[in-house]
């Protein structure tokens, strides 16, 4: 079962905009597929945002909530009809028009509506993203207002988005041997050398 942040908390207030008027939206987003592969199960988030919030503040909060660190990536969003909104390719020769993402805002979704973000063309991680059929009070679910959209439920586990599974990887380097928390500073119990393993230490 899905723990569900959210319950109104002491000190704060609702905001000016009325939620119940479609102010507040969520946002499931669903990671579908990316480096060429699906995914499945799919890892998702569900976002609470604001009317007012650009598609520039969506694109950046499914990249910080789905973890990407390498930014310099294009991306964009494309709607049923077509519509793509985002940042223009100064070095793409398309003719397709690419409407400005800090200019669009959230309030042209509609209830129920499903829309595509593709983050890095390249490598095109593709996201599913489906708008809630009932608007949200964002202090009931989230707890507070945010300024920016904001993720306050999830599953999944989220994939690198260059594949990588440790620090060290190169993409064809050799997995190193567990080194079973020997490797780390003492700031535990059960970390350095001393202490190998939680309930199995041993000295060297």
């Amino acid at each position: 079962m899905r723990r569900h942040v959210g319950g109104r908390r002491a000190g704060v207030t609702r905001p000016d905009a009325n939620p119940g008027a479609g102010a507040w939206i969520s946002i499931q987003v669903d990671l579908v597929e990316g480096g060429a592969k699906p995914l499945w199960p799919r890892p998702g988030r569900t976002f609470a945002a604001a009317s007012r919030h650009s598609f520039a503040a969506l694109a950046t909060a499914i990249d910080d909530a789905f973890a990407r660190w390498d930014r310099s990536h294009l991306h964009e969003f494309e709607l049923a009809d077509g519509t793509r909104i985002g940042v223009a390719d100064p070095d793409g020769d398309s003719d397709e028009p690419i409407l400005d993402e800090r200019k669009i805002l959230l309030s042209r979704l509609k209830p129920g509506e499903q829309f595509v973000y593709v983050f890095d063309l390249g490598d095109d991680w593709a996201h599913l993203c489906t708008v809630g059929n009932s608007p949200i009070d964002p202090i009931e679910t989230v707890g507070i207002v945010p300024d920016s959209p904001l993720p306050y439920d999830g599953w999944g586990d989220i994939p690198d988005q260059y594949g990588r599974a440790w620090s060290g990887d190169g993409g064809e380097t050799q997995l190193p041997p567990d080194p079973r928390l020997g490797d780390l500073p003492p700031l535990r119990p059960d970390w350095g050398r001393t202490n190998r393993i939680r309930g199995r230490g041993t000295h060297p």
